[in-house]
Parts: structure tokens; C-alpha cells; sequence
């Protein structure tokens, strides 16, 4: 694996329960880079977490979301992550027992990859399609 570039979309989404989708996402495969808690100390202000192919997604408590983003549901998301190597990642979805909503699969467009729903319900899917050049 090679030094990725800093990510330059960040894909963002609010939960429920924040803390157990960062446990859930780290189990996968996802690493911490920032977690600011909230006034309470049980929410989350703010997280960022890295992929170590490249990227990252940000996230928060629902309960500390302000302004339009309040207003967007929770368990409504669905981010695309790109791995080498999704057998490795459905092995660990599976032994978290994350609901596979499409299972390993080659596509038409050359990618191998499959779907999970996290905890509250939104979509991950990860495959070794990279996207088309610039």
C-alpha cells in the first residue's frame, strides 16, 4: 500500500449512537484520526475516520448536528470505499455480523466488491473499483 493523498471529499454522516458506529467502522478497518466529543461527553461533536487505502468519512451525534444538517435523518447515507482487497473487509463484517445487503460479487465494469447496512442502517459497500481517470 502506498502514502495516500489527503481526502478532498469527505462523505458525512449522522448518528444515533456515534460512539458504536466509530467501534463498528474501526472494526472494519477504519482508523481514528479525530474524535471531538460533545457538551454532554456521550455525544460526538465531530469524527473523522481515515481508510488506509485513501479517504475518510466524517461523522457526528445526530444530537449535535446544527442548522440544515439536524434536519437530515439518520440511517439514510451510502459511501463507496475502495479496497484491494473486500474479502478481507466482508470477513470482518461478518464476524461483526453486520447485515451483507449484496453479497461478494464481480461487476460488469471490472470491480469486486459487495454491501453492508451498519448498525443504523446505512449503506457501505466496498470494492476494488478505483473510478474512471480524470
Amino acid at each position: 500500500m502506498t502514502d495516500a493523498p489527503a481526502p478532498t471529499v469527505w462523505p458525512c454522516l449522522g448518528y444515533d449512537d456515534a460512539p458504536a458506529a466509530i467501534a463498528f467502522l474501526t472494526a472494519l478497518g477504519f482508523t481514528e484520526h479525530l474524535v471531538v466529543p460533545g457538551e454532554d461527553g456521550s455525544d460526538v461533536a465531530h469524527a473523522e475516520l481515515a481508510w488506509p487505502e485513501g479517504g475518510a468519512v466524517m461523522m457526528s451525534s445526530a444530537a449535535a448536528k446544527q442548522g440544515p444538517f439536524a434536519a437530515r435523518p439518520t440511517g439514510a447515507g451510502s459511501v463507496y470505499v475502495v479496497t484491494d482487497d473486500p474479502h478481507s473487509v466482508l470477513a470482518r463484517a461478518t464476524a461483526l455480523g453486520a447485515p451483507i445487503v449484496a453479497g461478494m460479487r464481480d461487476e460488469d465494469y471490472g470491480s469486486t466488491g459487495f454491501s453492508l447496512a451498519d448498525p443504523e442502517g446505512n449503506l457501505w459497500s466496498f470494492g476494488t473499483y478505483r473510478g474512471q481517470p480524470a
